[in-house]
């Protein structure tokens, strides 16, 4: 029995997360669930699954989640320092990083310092601080495994790879092209975040559905798959791929190519990264090739996706610039989401952030913090 604290269960990932456990009594427990804002679902999940703790970030409505589950013996914490030490319980065997932007990477650092296998869904955590990240996991002998759909097919298709030696020599990562695919430059430039938030194949949070129709999310893809996995981001190509059945591809020095294939569905890559290193039977819809008789691969558009191309530029330079182009389009997104900017302006708000901030090559953990508060709060002036 693997008990599972799950951070952000409320998210998207969060409530696929215990759909998977759910459907596996046998498998998981749940040890702790988190939420920032929303109190009533925390406790409704709370109650179903009988966590030994939960935490609600959001210290005002402490007393409200705090007395709906008194009668439940269920200890209630709140605030983001008591979010970033419920990782050390020694009854955790696993945590599920599912927060949202630079919100999770106290807690996964905390997570690592304290040997915590960590299932991450949260990529900014590697965005941001991937460097220090990887020494962490290194150090503490504390494993990341990757939720990201991309990342696992990746993570699945080095399966007994490098135990014989054999090194990866360029990596594919697929994107849907997100609900902007084939639209002019003229046509981006008045576009809605009504349309923005009806992604064709995924079904994500505002935030990182924002992200896939600028194809920023690409972009912090190919920023966690270099720390992830090793590769210079000179190595990664981004394809699009509209059906989102291939959800990527590895090369090997042999030039053989291995792809991880399925139905786009964020439960498989869950479920992979907390039983891994076992498959165990699942009950999710299976592929029919019959069902997709043309799979299909296209360039992105450089001039009108430039978020992809910013974030090359900041893996290139690398130090802090990847945690501002990250604080700048946490910025930039909630700013089109409430009618402030429009779609095209979010790139020029994070390249205007990227141009400002201090550089710094190798940041300790108080310089990355610094940077993204100052990098945050550059952005908002240009609102």
């Amino acid at each position: 029995m693997k008990r599972v604290a799950i951070l952000g269960s409320t998210g998207s990932i969060g409530t696929q997360a215990l759909e998977v456990i759910s459907q596996h009594p046998d498998e998981f427990s749940v040890e702790v669930l988190t939420a920032h804002n929303n109190a009533d679902l925390l406790i409704k999940q709370a109650i179903q699954f009988q966590p030994n703790t939960v935490i609600i970030s959001n210290k005002e409505k402490y007393s409200y989640v705090q007395q709906a589950l008194d009668s439940h013996m269920i200890k209630v914490f709140a605030g983001d320092q008591a979010l970033a030490q419920v990782v050390e319980m020694d009854t955790i065997d696993i945590v599920l990083g599912a927060l949202v932007g630079y919100s999770g990477l106290l807690p996964i650092i905390n997570a690592l310092k304290h040997g915590k296998p960590v299932a991450l869904a949260n990529k900014e955590v590697l965005v941001v601080a991937g460097q220090l990240v990887n020494k962490l996991s290194h150090e503490h002998n504390a494993a990341i495994l990757p939720v990201d759909s991309e990342h696992s097919a990746i993570f699945q298709c080095m399966a007994g790879e490098f135990e014989y030696g054999n090194s990866i020599e360029k990596i594919y990562l697929t994107a849907s092209g997100g609900p902007f695919r084939g639209f002019t430059k003229e046509q981006l430039q008045t576009v809605t975040k009504q349309q923005a938030l009806k992604h064709p194949n995924w079904d994500m949070g505002a935030k990182v559905t924002i992200d896939s129709a600028s194809l920023m999310n690409k972009g912090l893809e190919m920023i966690e798959a270099k720390w992830l996995f090793g590769v210079d981001s000179s190595n990664i190509e981004v394809v699009v791929h509209p059906q989102s059945i291939v959800h990527s591809a590895v090369q090997f020095t042999d030039g053989s190519i291995k792809a991880q294939m399925g139905l786009p569905d964020m439960k498989l890559p869950i479920q992979y990264a907390l039983t891994y290193p076992r498959r165990i039977q699942s009950h999710f819809p299976r592929f029919s090739f019959w069902d997709y008789p043309q799979l299909t691969f296209e360039k992105p558009q450089p001039d009108n996706f430039r978020n992809l191309y910013l974030a090359f530029e900041a893996i290139a330079k690398s130090g802090n610039m990847p945690c501002i182009m990250n604080a700048a389009n946490e910025v930039a997104v909630q700013a089109f989401l409430h009618d402030k900017i429009s779609f095209f302006a979010m790139s020029n708000l994070i390249e205007k952030t990227m141009e400002h901030i201090s550089f710094i090559q190798t940041p300790s953990l108080d310089e990355y913090v610094l940077t993204h508060n100052e990098s945050i709060a550059y952005a908002q002036s240009l609102l």
